[in-house]
């Protein structure tokens, strides 16, 4: 176990958006999002040690991530919560109420994950939807920290005071956000605690850490930066190259392409990045050493997973961890199976612990 720096957190992936898979483009229902595959997933996760758990937001697949937030927080323990939250989904102050509920709900584990993609049945330009983003994220973190508004923007005009209803510490969670269009970056660096990136080569990801901490300090602030990536991990190099061989063997390009246009966010430039990423890999899919890009042909989020043995994969963590990155949000298929896998080969090994986010308001 490394215990020379700061814990890394660790968290994994709640498969709430319809994406789970024994054969990546060939649904199985079993594995379909619902109450009875999701929670199993968070509980076996909240087990097996993990500090956090993304529940995804979609509108077209999957079930809803705030009412399932709300349900599994009774039936959890120890994990935290990072729930998805669609920025001009829901009515801001009733959304602060709702989440300092399910915080209470929750012993305090809620963490929340900022998406700024349209809603549905709206097409917004990306500079006006960051906005409105930026906006959103400002009024709900004072109606979080339990203060009164008085806001005058773009998209958010409201004088009120806070919900009774409070998180556990009278404090917003933590703000975990994600984007690479100029606008959401400077979002993320004004109003965001977590910056999230999707997997890239070692290289690169560095190259983010060090730009978003820049951005950051030309704010007055410091930001954390997560990789959002998937995993597969084997006894040996062999079982696992063979496993992710295994999980695209039954992928038809067409359908491939036809899933990564559901998404809203299926134009963003954080999927062209992923493209180009996969576009730029070697016949057998491989970026670098240990990083696949072939979950990406059938996916528009994170296209790429780090697939080794329990050495290779732990290494390349801590290469990633070398960087700059302080915090993990891991998934694989099937994301009951390979959270199991992970927590027996890989997370001993590393020292973790939930995230702290060192900026507040003053």
């Amino acid at each position: 176990m490394t215990t020379d720096r700061t814990p890394v957190e660790i968290s994994w992936f709640g498969a709430l958006c319809d994406d789970d898979y024994e054969f990546l483009g060939a649904p199985d229902p079993a594995l379909a999002a619902s109450w009875p595959h999701c929670s199993d997933i968070v509980t076996a996760a909240d087990r097996n040690g993990f500090d956090n758990v993304l529940l995804p937001s979609g509108y077209t697949l999957g079930i809803d991530s705030t009412a399932f937030a709300a349900a599994i927080a009774t039936h959890t323990h120890d994990i935290n919560l990072l729930l998805a939250v669609r920025m001009g989904e829901m009515w801001l102050p009733q959304l602060a109420r709702q989440l300092a509920s399910i915080d209470q709900f929750a012993g305090g584990r809620l963490t929340i994950n900022i998406i700024s993609s349209d809603i549905p049945g709206e097409a917004l330009e990306s500079e006006p939807r960051y906005q409105r983003t930026l906006e959103w994220m400002q009024v709900l973190r004072i109606l979080l920290d339990g203060q009164p508004v008085d806001f005058h923007g773009e998209f958010v005009n409201l004088t009120l005071d806070p919900p009774r209803a409070r998180t556990v510490d009278g404090r917003c969670p933590p703000f975990y956000f994600g984007g690479f269009s100029e606008a959401a970056k400077e979002v993320a660096a004004q109003e965001a605690d977590v910056f999230l990136t999707w997997p890239d080569t070692v290289a690169s990801v560095g190259e983010t850490v060090a730009e978003m901490n820049a951005r950051a300090e030309r704010h007055g602030r410091s930001l954390i930066t997560g990789l959002r990536t998937h995993v597969i991990v084997r006894e040996t190099e062999a079982e696992a190259l063979a496993a992710a061989e295994k999980l695209v063997s039954r992928l038809d390009d067409s359908i491939g392409a036809e899933i990564r246009a559901r998404s809203l966010d299926s134009a963003s430039a954080g999927v062209q990045r992923q493209a180009a990423l996969r576009e730029s890999a070697s016949d057998d899919g491989f970026a670098e050493a240990n990083l696949w890009t072939g979950i990406g042909r059938a996916r528009s989020g994170a296209g790429a997973a780090i697939v080794g043995d329990p050495d290779q994969v732990l290494a390349k963590l801590e290469a990633y961890r070398a960087v700059g990155v302080e915090a993990f949000v891991l998934s694989g298929y099937t994301h009951r199976a390979e959270c199991d896998l992970f927590a027996e080969h890989v997370l001993p090994r590393i020292d973790h612990a939930p995230l702290k986010p060192r900026w507040t308001r003053s």
